[in-house]
């Protein structure tokens, strides 16, 4: 994606950052703003005049709604079209779904289900409520950076990777949390943390080796 300032330019990982940051908060004022105006009948409107989408108020519902799903699909959009190619690409094994650290972060979400369910119900706890969340995210980030690898995007590749780490930072937080509050074996723990540090470590020299090409294709220091 070009910089709106300077349409030649390829964004790198700080453009691209700068810009998830923007949208994720976009994202939690509308989904707060949702939440606290869900039963207003005038909901739709309040929330426009609110996000500053001051051309939606007096428009009708359909555009209101294009307005709003286009927030939500930007991300998406960016993590690239998994339709047809997903299958010609996983054929030939150069599908994010086949990247070996994509596949540890999905099944540590997994691994945790089935250790949530054995351990009985913790839907209400807030650290294994964070735990899932938190794994689950890196994952879902991992895939929107593997999902390309074109000169264009090493920039975007990055900017998720540096918020799957963030993720799964939160998610060992939360694991230590976790074993302070339930009684989780030591051996339990110490895999939940081999799993951890093992995406953690691998998401880390994996932002190392896109950088060094990032320098390699664009020439930069």
């Amino acid at each position: 994606m070009a910089n709106h300032e300077d349409p030649e330019k390829i964004w790198d990982e700080y453009d691209w950052e700068r810009f998830l940051q923007q949208q994720d908060r976009k994202t939690e004022r509308y989904m707060e703003l949702l939440e606290k105006y869900l039963d207003d009948p005038n909901r739709d409107q309040i929330i426009a005049s609110e996000m500053g989408w001051n051309h939606l108020v007096d428009e009708s519902g359909a555009s209101w709604m294009e307005e709003a799903d286009s927030l939500f699909s930007e991300e998406m959009e960016m993590m690239g079209d998994f339709g047809e190619d997903d299958e010609a690409e996983e054929a030939q094994g150069d599908g994010f779904e086949m990247h070996p650290l994509y596949q540890a972060a999905f099944a540590l979400t997994v691994w945790l289900d089935q250790l949530f369910e054995e351990l009985g119900d913790l839907q209400n706890h807030p650290a294994a409520v964070k735990l899932a969340t938190q794994s689950a995210i890196a994952s879902a980030k991992l895939a929107a950076a593997l999902s390309d690898d074109d000169v264009d995007e090493l920039g975007m590749t990055i900017a998720y990777l540096k918020r799957a780490l963030k993720a799964i930072t939160n998610a060992l937080d939360a694991a230590g949390q976790l074993k302070k509050e339930i009684k989780l074996s030591p051996r339990r723990f110490a895999t939940l943390n081999q799993r951890l540090f093992q995406i953690r470590d691998g998401i880390i020299t994996l932002m190392g080796e896109f950088r060094s090409e990032w320098r390699r294709r664009c020439g930069g220091k």
